[in-house]
């Protein structure tokens, strides 16, 4: 069996629907299918004809752009693997990646210039600078001048779906960022499952706000262009939850998928100033990319009256797992749905043997949607797949109903060992959340001579109100065992949290920094 590439999908729709609307971007730049198809031929060719090859990698440093949408359409036509840069990160942290990935042509956003300057003289593989943006900077080729290497044609390289496309680098919440090698097909299969689970189809129009760097925005992106509808690209950075519903009433896109974070800024503007929007438009609304409180789902059907709101959950490795239909969003609180169609699930013990209902396991999972490997960590590989079959460890601990849904316990190494108990930190931040002082809560595990480790809730309170160690332990008295409540509470101010580009607190780093801490 062959999946058709993103390439082979465009050129199809290009054919079929030439004239119609393919992407648009904050900048108000946009191309029609056609436009898409003949331009990306062209930069699939440029990049030939300096020299590179199938299976070679590139590395791209940029905002959210119709141009980041075309390098991934171009790379998916000739085999070479687009290994995106996080622009958040330092540039010693953009040269890991880059030097990582082995990258021979480097795609550069104007504003990020001097970061790659200050690491230029270490990327000696990189044969081509490509500039994005409207400036001219010594020693950059800018990104139109260098399509014009290219002709129109269709590049002639046999790829096959099997082949890599993508390199997302996994954001380092426990440990080293690795790159995750994806091929084709695997993007493909999301793709095409995804869209079948939601209902859409080329009439429907999708957006995305989440960087392009970030698998999220990988998957919910080019999707829409893969099933030929319209795709708005939309802005990356500083995410202001006005300009959103200012752009939703514009635009008029039908779905986008955010994280948690998002939505916690959208209900906490104004009654009066959401009404000023429309938001007709908007049939679907999905969060990804971490758990969701409760109270936070019911105030985002508040906001979106008649809003159908999924809850999709998946990894960078093996793409969506469960999703948590519209109907079960507040039958269900707390779960994380039940298996996608065409994906196996089970949740194991250390041994790879099935526990039953009720118990904490770690959920593997395999599908169409899996990862080839991770790029030059044979050994992190083998360990990933370790129990066989194809079944791919994700490091998240769950737990399953009597019908069939899970519910997110936590990652296996944020599991706090204290008094010989297993305790895991999801439910005592779901009930601490629900303090009406608390805004934000990590729980973690602090060394402690008595306990092993002490469960400590280190929470920030909402502004103007002032909250103490023991409110936090009487509000957790009888809603959890005892022996989740809290031995400590530290505060802290919001931005002395650790937190990866998404805005995930990193625990390990969190930990680290206050371990010391009486």
């Amino acid at each position: 069996m062959r999946w058709l590439t993103l390439g082979e999908a465009i050129k199809i729709h290009a054919k079929n629907q030439p004239n119609k609307l393919a992407v648009k971007d904050w900048r108000k730049k946009e191309e029609t299918y056609s436009e898409l198809n003949l331009r990306t031929n062209k930069l699939a060719n440029a990049l030939l004809n300096v020299g590179l090859q199938k299976g070679d990698r590139i590395s791209i440093l940029a905002y959210n752009s119709v141009e980041f949408i075309e390098i991934l359409t171009a790379c998916s036509k000739i085999g070479v693997v687009a290994a995106p840069v996080s622009w958040r990160l330092t540039p010693a942290e953009v040269y890991y990646v880059v030097n990582d990935a082995d990258s021979k042509a480097l795609f550069v956003f104007e504003n990020f210039v001097d970061n790659v300057n200050a690491i230029r003289s270490q990327l000696g593989k990189i044969k081509e600078y490509i500039l994005i943006g409207e400036r001219s900077v010594k020693d950059y080729i800018s990104y139109e001048e260098f399509l014009q290497k290219g002709k129109e044609k269709w590049p002639e390289i046999d790829v096959d779906s099997k082949d890599p496309w993508i390199q997302p680098y996994t954001s380092g919440v426990t440990g080293t960022s690795k790159g995750v090698v994806k091929s084709n097909e695997s993007y493909a299969a999301f793709y095409t499952i995804v869209s079948q689970i939601h209902g859409w189809n080329k009439e429907w129009r999708g957006a995305i706000f989440m960087p392009l760097f970030h698998v999220n925005s990988q998957y919910y992106g080019p999707l829409w262009l893969y099933i030929g509808a319209s795709l708005y690209v939309g802005r990356d950075f500083r995410f202001d939850p006005v300009e959103f519903f200012e752009t939703v009433s514009k635009e008029k896109f039908n779905v986008t998928s955010l994280v948690p974070t998002h939505y916690y800024l959208m209900i906490n503007v104004p009654e009066d100033v959401r009404k000023r929007y429309d938001f007709s438009s908007i049939k679907h609304l999905i969060v990804s990319s971490a758990p969701v409180l409760g109270e936070v789902k019911r105030k985002i059907m508040e906001i979106f009256p008649g809003v159908q709101l999924y809850e999709d959950y998946g990894t960078t490795e093996a793409g969506i797992t469960l999703v948590l239909y519209p109907e079960d969003q507040l039958r269900k609180i707390g779960s994380c749905g039940r298996e996608v169609t065409g994906v196996e699930v089970k949740l194991v013990d250390e041994m790879g043997v099935e526990v039953p209902v009720g118990e904490v396991g770690e959920l593997i999972c395999r599908s169409p949607m899996m990862f080839n490997e991770y790029w030059k960590l044979p050994e992190k590989t083998r360990e990933a797949f370790r129990f066989g079959g194809n079944w791919f460890a994700t490091g998240d601990l769950l737990k399953r109903d009597e019908e069939g849904y899970y519910y997110f316990v936590g990652r296996k190494d944020d599991m706090i060992m204290s008094g010989g108990e297993h305790i895991y930190p999801a439910e005592i931040e779901e009930c601490i959340a629900k303090h009406p002082k608390v805004d934000i809560v990590c729980v973690i595990g602090l060394p402690d001579s008595k306990w092993g480790e002490a469960v400590t809730a280190v929470v920030t309170p909402k502004a103007g109100e002032v909250l103490n160690e023991e409110e936090i332990k009487e509000w957790c008295r009888g809603k959890i065992p005892g022996f989740m409540i809290p031995k400590k509470v530290i505060f802290i101010k919001a931005d002395e949290y650790p937190r990866t580009p998404l805005g995930k607190i990193i625990r390990r780093h969190l930990k680290e920094k206050l371990k010391n801490v009486q």
